[in-house]
């Protein structure tokens, strides 16, 4: 009750006690008006004081309506510990439903403030009156019999008027613990997010998470495959480097060519992650770019063979940087795993049987895009397994590029074959 929380709070009351007097003044001046009292205060009694205050709080409700008053308040309320931190809303408060809440929150605030300041500027000097008035009658004091309430202490009660004066000074600690303990309970309801900015601040985490998952998949698959390559020509250039000077010479073209393209990527994918500048212009890969992969990945030592029947340049643009980035990852577990193996790879577009008609937008509608990747596997290189569990981040990765775009993904070992195969519905809407 006397700990340093509990003083922040009496602190925080007393703050809302002095913004209520403006608020009360203006009450007293109007109400002064259509009653017999002259002034402000004068000799006015105390339940007409309190019912001044009361119609003083109505003005506070209205200038709280203002979007500024809950940060104000929020603030005020952080700084002097009433709650924490993260239990009230940051922002001002846009919707009618969070102004109500603050007019609320100032009302309560002002009003249990001017209560708890009042009492604070009267009972010490009261509490302290009475602890001294053994000895002020002691030594003739004033006459106090025509004060009500002192007359309680005449005669042989004189001796509890100090004990009267310590209940006082507890009373008002008690107050005013109690006073900040109902404001922190009903800070975070009247101060905290309304539902609409609860799911507002769902939504914006959703999509800061999907934006994370997004630029993991693109630096894994980028910059993954580019070190893959690298490092398998980088590992057959030092073992010919004597004995065919020309194969070097290609292999390190091909690192040049490689590592190039792979910081263009990076560069247009961290674009994404600057707030600074605007975010790089460089397109991202798609299926037109498929040549220039699959000679990154012959000059690593594999050997690709490609079956694209055609018709891919019709493909939406989503679709095909998605299926560049999943041939790209497929290339790269085989370069991985397997080594330099000869890898089958077939893009085609299917019809899909499914759907009503053709879509409006594109004329894709029931068909899907079709990529299968097939070469021999290393035992024990990769896990053998159909679905997207197992393997390392690459799989689920691919995965879940298949998902998002509403296709299916399927991979495993057969016959001493590694197959991946997915498959991306060709739909206006995925």
């Amino acid at each position: 009750m006397l700990g340093r929380r509990a003083r922040l709070r009496w602190v925080h009351l007393l703050l809302g006690g002095a913004l209520s007097m403006p608020f009360y003044l203006l009450a007293s001046t109007v109400a002064s008006l259509f009653t017999d009292h002259a002034t402000f205060l004068g000799n006015a009694s105390l339940t007409w004081q309190l019912g001044v205050f009361a119609a003083g709080l109505v003005p506070v409700a209205v200038v709280a309506l203002h979007p500024l008053a809950r940060p104000l308040q929020s603030g005020a309320a952080r700084a002097l510990r009433v709650v924490e931190r993260d239990a009230l809303a940051a922002g001002g408060g846009r919707s009618w439903a969070a102004r109500g809440r603050t007019a609320a929150w100032c009302v309560l605030h002002l009003g249990a403030g001017g209560i708890v300041s009042g009492m604070s500027l009267a009972t010490p000097p009261a509490a302290v009156f009475l602890m001294l008035l053994p000895v002020l009658y002691r030594h003739g004091g004033p006459d106090t019999s025509e004060v009500s309430w002192l007359t309680l202490f005449h005669g042989p009660r004189l001796l509890l008027a100090p004990v009267a004066g310590l209940g006082l000074l507890a009373f008002l600690a008690a107050s005013s613990w109690v006073a900040g303990a109902l404001l922190a309970r009903c800070a975070p309801v009247l101060l905290g997010p309304t539902a609409a900015e609860r799911l507002a601040a769902a939504e914006e985490e959703t999509r800061r998470l999907a934006l994370r998952n997004r630029l993991a998949r693109e630096l894994h698959d980028s910059v993954g495959h580019a070190l893959s390559a690298v490092t398998l020509q980088a590992s057959a250039a030092r073992r010919l480097l004597d004995r065919d000077p020309d194969f070097v010479r290609q292999a390190l073209t091909a690192i040049e060519e490689t590592t190039r393209t792979a910081v263009a990527e990076l560069d247009a994918v961290l674009g994404v992650l600057r707030e600074d500048g605007p975010a790089s212009t460089a397109p991202a890969p798609t299926l037109g770019d498929l040549p220039a992969l699959l000679d990154r990945a012959r000059a690593a030592g594999g050997s690709v063979e490609l079956t694209a029947p055609g018709g891919l340049d019709a493909v939406p643009a989503v679709v095909s940087r998605e299926a560049y980035r999943i041939v790209q990852e497929g290339l790269t577990n085989a370069l991985r795993h397997a080594g330099p193996v000869p890898v089958r790879l077939r893009i085609a577009v299917h019809e899909s049987g499914e759907g009503d008609g053709p879509d409006g937008r594109n004329g894709q509608y029931g068909k899907d895009l079709e990529v299968t990747m097939e070469n021999p596997a290393r035992t024990g290189a990769v896990p053998a397994r159909r679905g997207p569990d197992g393997g390392g981040r690459g799989l689920p990765g691919i995965a879940e590029r298949a998902r998002l775009l509403r296709g299916t993904a399927e991979w495993g070992e057969e016959a001493g074959r590694w197959r991946l195969a997915v498959r991306l519905p060709l739909r206006g809407d995925a």
